[in-house]
């Protein structure tokens, strides 16, 4: 018998020194059932995750307030109603997405008949992130059991109330060796990422992004990476821009900034950037000041999640102002309550913290340009965002953004609304992403897609082309590469 080869060897000894080896093994041996399951036995079991989702809506508002003072309505905007629209869309669809797709025969291969059959992937993980820790759990899952998986989820450790909710609603809707729900740090994250599995989602930062990417190829797992970066909304000076401030206001300062598709940072043509201003500013003081009573009062503005991050912005907005950058709108803080408050800032100087680095807060540098060429130049100067903004009536201006310029998504006079069309692959480019989700690409990206080929018994024509290559075989060869 030959010796074990010595990378085989550390990876058996890697998952013996696993905690969660037992589990996993659980879910590997359900996967070959789970594979089986026809369309409706799936349907049920996502029909259930819906009736779970309407039954516990109060519970879910309640979670999200406790860890980061969601407002109810904002939770039922973009965690709960992002997740239903997530799971009738495929419950609709799903039986089409799991039928066999004929693919036509080229003249070559006449006489087969071919067909792209959808399996799943097996075994697989997600991990989810503090921002939308409710739906940004859920959405992947309801793609995984779709298409017939077996799943782990490790949710935020940052956000412990909706885990603790999450935690429920996996034990109260399945078998622990069909989902399971592993609370922890990130050396729980660490721990998982040692195992082998058939395939990773992460969503998170583009840092975290490049040390899952380097455990998933320690065993070649498939993976899908939702990251983010710093993305631009471009006004120019034929938009209407009492719309364009409201819309970005709204895209902008949801969940208060700690959105991944956000605009994070703004670049305006020269000549209407004071009246965008006004507008902006007037757009949130209705938004979250329609009294009088003060930002800081409002019910409307979800609070940053802990004292960490509420640091890290404090200091980019310091940071700015110290290199010369004038707040234009809001600039307070509390530190007793994780406040900052939406913030405008023009001037400001490059090599600012505030435009070098993913803002994820509510801090909303405002550039200015003279020509489009301009912003096109500005934005591939740098790495390729999430998401792309365009305000503007110009249908030219229009397509030579979206066309010199590269994103994960792209809105047209509207923010971030395009993250929760389900027909609509999400997913980043570059360093914002790797691969595509919700609807059938969160389905696709979750199975495999396998060619098959059906042959006739006996003669076929490419037996005429088998060795020995004689003239006879190479001259049929030759009329093959030249005309089929």
């Amino acid at each position: 018998m030959q010796p074990a080869a010595p990378e085989l060897t550390a990876r058996a000894t890697a998952l013996a020194a696993t905690p969660y080896q037992t589990q996993f093994d659980a879910l590997r041996r359900r996967a070959p059932a789970l594979r089986q399951e026809g369309v409706a036995v799936r349907r049920a079991r996502l029909h259930k995750l819906q009736d779970w989702l309407h039954a516990h809506r109060t519970e879910i508002q309640q979670a999200l307030y406790a860890d980061f003072r969601k407002p109810s309505a904002e939770t039922d905007l973009t965690e709960i109603w992002t997740s239903l629209v997530e799971l009738k869309h495929t419950r609709k669809h799903l039986k089409k997405w799991m039928a066999p797709r004929s693919v036509g025969t080229s003249m070559a291969l006449l006489g087969t008949r071919s067909w792209v059959q959808v399996e799943p992937k097996g075994v697989v993980l997600i991990i989810s992130p503090w921002n939308y820790p409710f739906y940004l759990a859920v959405g992947p899952l309801i793609s995984a059991i779709a298409a017939g998986n077996a799943v782990v989820i490790k949710p935020a450790e940052q956000t412990p109330a909706t885990s603790a909710l999450l935690q429920r609603l996996v034990e109260e809707l399945f078998r622990p060796d069909e989902v399971l729900l592993v609370q922890g740090d990130k050396e729980v994250a660490t721990d998982l990422l040692k195992l082998p599995w058939d395939h990773i989602f992460f969503t998170g930062s583009p840092e975290v992004g490049k040390v899952v990417m380097r455990a998933a190829a320690q065993h070649l797992s498939g993976l899908t990476l939702e990251l983010g970066g710093k993305n631009p909304a471009v006004v120019d000076e034929t938009a209407n821009l009492r719309d364009a401030a409201e819309k970005i206001v709204w895209g902008k300062f949801l969940n208060n900034g700690q959105t991944c598709v956000a605009p994070d940072y703004l670049l305006v043509q020269e000549s209407v950037q004071p009246a965008l201003l006004q507008e902006l500013t007037a757009a949130i003081q209705r938004a979250y000041n329609p009294t009088g009573a003060g930002i800081e009062r409002s019910e409307s503005l979800a609070r940053i999640v802990n004292q960490h991050h509420f640091a890290r912005l404090a200091g980019l907005l310091e940071d700015a102002q110290g290199r010369g950058a004038t707040v234009a709108a809001g600039g307070r803080v509390d530190a007793t309550q994780n406040y900052i408050e939406p913030t405008l800032l023009t001037d400001v100087p490059a090599g600012a913290r505030v435009l070098e680095e993913e803002i994820f807060g509510p801090l909303l540098p405002v550039l200015t340009f003279k020509s489009l060429p301009e912003t096109a130049e500005y934005i591939n100067a740098r790495l390729k965002p999430l998401a792309q903004y365009i305000f503007t009536t110009n249908q030219a201006n229009r397509r030579y953004l979206l066309s010199t310029t590269s994103a994960g998504g792209a809105g047209i006079n509207e923010t971030v609304l395009h993250f929760a069309h389900p027909e609509l692959p999400t997913g980043g480019v570059g360093n914002s992403g790797l691969g595509k989700a919700h609807g059938h690409s969160g389905f696709l990206a979750f199975s495999n897609e396998k060619g098959v080929m059906r042959q006739r018994v006996g003669f076929t024509g490419i037996k005429a082309m088998y060795p020995p290559y004689t003239g006879k075989v190479q001259q049929l060869i030759g009329w093959l590469v030249k005309y089929l």
